[in-house]
């Protein structure tokens, strides 16, 4: 590929060399770069892309991109751009040859809902024929690979990488979680969305490389829905007129208030034993009956979300019915079965909004106690823990504090931070600080009528510390500790 088709859509300078030469790959991990390369230098919170110029070269690197002064040996080409990770995102859809504009992007942003309705639009979508790829939070989903996430939006050369596959794979449609931190790095910069979700927005991701406050997270939502066709917002948010106060696209609503386009009317909760649901009348634009196998008002917001989506793609209304009812997401309000007298479940609720919203849901199905077992990551705002705490302390009748993904924290501090948050509330605790131990014991504490939630790791199948992620997923550690109590037993 000649250097110029792979710029074709960028404003850039020629500083040194021609962006007429041949190129063979377009990188941006030094590690990679091999004979013929373009190194893309980005700047990150970790190491800085320009410092690698000369070891590039040393590797066979033709041309570096760039956005800052950098010393490069002659014979380099050294193209600059005023944003290389800009640049990233745009030369990327070129070098996979713009596999993006032979798909139909869904992009999903919020604070909470994005993943649980990115499977169920693809749930939907696939029941009426369409081949949908996925990408978000848990994997990416390309034909029959899937392949466990890294990040919920990933760098923009993964993302077009992952089209190119997708179009390979003869997929037509494409469900996206897009992060705030994806818009805001420009990992989606270029991709013409056709249409953009807004779930809801709370304080979240606010701290240390995240953003740098509320208004800049706010702003960052926003952006999806000044490259998306059609915008599909929640009308109830209290934010949502500040996040599509730049909006440039077409704007429909969904919600439960009487201005949305698509209503939820005389919600219904469903409670039998072993069984929590929720039945709802779907108003507005469309009409008819829904039931789904999920709890509370977030799972009528998801399932309206995913019905607003599916309207467009022309599906009748009895295929969003039946593939309702089906969709189900790992870690997210997960069921597992360890007892007759109570419900168990695992949830990645991780910060005091979600947590709260889930407590909230569970609380009106009137249980006998309702039993919260969860840790914060370390490395990560202090805030989140005080809030978190006080939150369970609040709603839950018994809470269990354990350890999450401490990280280089130690865990028993983390745990005293979430104290100062439960401490302020009238809410029982105790505290076990190996997460094992702490789901032994409230199984084994376990009483009829009981909702236990194991909230924080939902999905996540490891536990990070000191930098190493160590093998453990909640639902290995709950079928361990049967199997331990069920030999205890035979003693």
């Amino acid at each position: 590929m000649i250097l110029k088709q792979l710029l074709e859509r960028l404003e850039y300078e020629v500083v040194q060399g021609s962006d007429k030469i041949e190129i063979t790959t377009l990188i941006n991990d030094s590690r990679k770069v091999e004979e013929g390369s373009v190194f893309v230098c980005i700047s990150g919170a970790v190491s800085d892309g320009h410092q690698y110029v000369a070891d590039v070269a040393k590797k066979g690197a033709k041309a570096v991109i760039v956005q800052q002064d950098v010393e490069a040996p002659e014979g380099m080409t050294v193209i600059r751009v005023e944003d290389t990770r800009y640049a990233l995102a745009l030369a990327s859809a070129a070098y996979f040859g713009y596999p993006a504009e032979k798909l139909h992007i869904i992009g999903i942003t919020g604070t909470k809902g994005k993943t649980t309705t990115t499977y169920m639009i693809k749930s939907i979508l696939e029941g009426v024929g369409h081949k949908v790829g996925l990408i978000g939070t848990i994997e990416a989903i390309i034909g029959e690979e899937v392949i466990p996430a890294a990040n919920t939006t990933p760098e923009s050369y993964t993302i077009h990488q992952y089209f190119a596959k997708m179009v390979e794979a003869g997929c037509d449609s494409v469900v996206m979680e897009v992060s705030s931190q994806g818009l805001m790095l420009h990992r989606t910069a270029g991709i013409p969305f056709e249409i953009g979700i807004f779930t809801n927005l709370g304080k979240d991701h606010i701290g240390p490389n995240e953003h740098k406050d509320f208004e800049d997270y706010k702003r960052c939502k926003g952006l999806l829905f000044q490259q998306c066709r059609l915008g599909i917002a929640n009308a109830d948010d209290r934010y949502f007129k500040d996040v599509f106060k730049n909006a440039t696209c077409k704007v429909e609503t969904f919600g439960f208030c009487k201005e949305a386009d698509l209503r939820a009317e005389d919600v219904n909760l469903v409670s039998r034993p072993g069984y929590l649901g929720v039945a709802y009348h779907v108003a507005g634009v469309m009409d008819f009956d829904v039931e789904i196998d999920v709890p509370g008002t977030f799972s009528v917001y998801n399932s309206l979300t995913a019905i607003a989506v599916c309207r467009h793609f022309d599906v009748p209304k009895e295929h969003i019915q039946a593939a309702l009812k089906k969709a189900k997401v790992k870690g997210r309000i997960e069921m597992v079965k360890v007892s007759d007298e109570f419900t168990l479940m695992i949830d990645y609720a991780h910060n005091a909004m979600s947590l709260e919203s889930l407590l909230t849901t569970l609380k009106e199905y009137h249980p006998k106690r309702l039993v919260c077992l969860f840790g914060c990551g370390g490395n990560r705002s202090r805030d989140r823990r005080f809030e978190m705490g006080e939150v369970s302390g609040r709603l839950a009748d018994l809470t269990i504090i354990t350890s999450d993904n401490p990280r280089f924290e130690e865990p028993q501090a983390i745990i005293d931070d979430i104290k100062v948050g439960i401490e302020k509330t009238d809410g029982a605790y105790v505290e076990i600080i190996d997460r094992k131990e702490a789901i032994r014991y409230a199984i084994t504490h376990g009483q009829t009528g009981d909702v236990i939630v194991l909230a924080g790791k939902g999905h996540e199948d490891y536990q990070e510390i000191e930098g190493v992620k160590h093998p453990m997923d909640e639902r290995v550690l709950i079928a361990e500790i049967l199997t331990e109590l069920e030999e205890e037993q035979k003693k």
